[in-house]
């Protein structure tokens, strides 16, 4: 009997990169594999809007409901609590440790770190998502 052996990306997984676009010198559609993969996965969670996506209206973080408001405590708390429901409902590969929500430098961005464990292998891992209210 054969045994599988586990690689990167059977365990966190493989497909295109994010946006898809043909690569610029042999003009292939190429794809990413293992953290990268995971890491545009909950890009695309927070940089989508539920609704966009027909057979999956849910699907998404609804950040944009944000724009507008004014950079407070509040706000940010709002911020926060949509991303971690957002990512515990739409990326099964990952265990979120922390969500932050921080100012930036412009008055009108707000930082999101998120810290996250893979949860097949452990590693520890980090996004910094900006994000303009304004």
């Amino acid at each position: 009997m054969k045994t599988a052996k586990a690689t990167i990306q059977s365990i966190l997984g493989k497909g295109w990169n994010f946006p898809v676009l043909p690569d610029s010198i042999d003009k292939q559609l190429h794809y990413t594999v293992g953290p990268d993969k995971v890491l545009q996965s909950i890009w695309i969670i927070l940089d989508t809007e539920p609704g966009e996506r027909i057979m999956r209206p849910d699907f998404g973080c609804g950040l944009r409901r944000y724009l507008m408001k004014p950079n407070t405590s509040a706000t940010r708390a709002l911020i926060r609590r949509d991303a971690e429901r957002a990512l515990a409902s739409w990326e099964p590969r990952v265990k979120v440790r922390q969500v932050e929500v921080t100012t930036g430098d412009d008055p009108a961005m707000v930082l999101i770190h998120i810290h996250y464990l893979h949860v097949r292998d452990g590693s520890p891992a980090n996004l910094v998502y900006p994000f303009y209210l304004e």
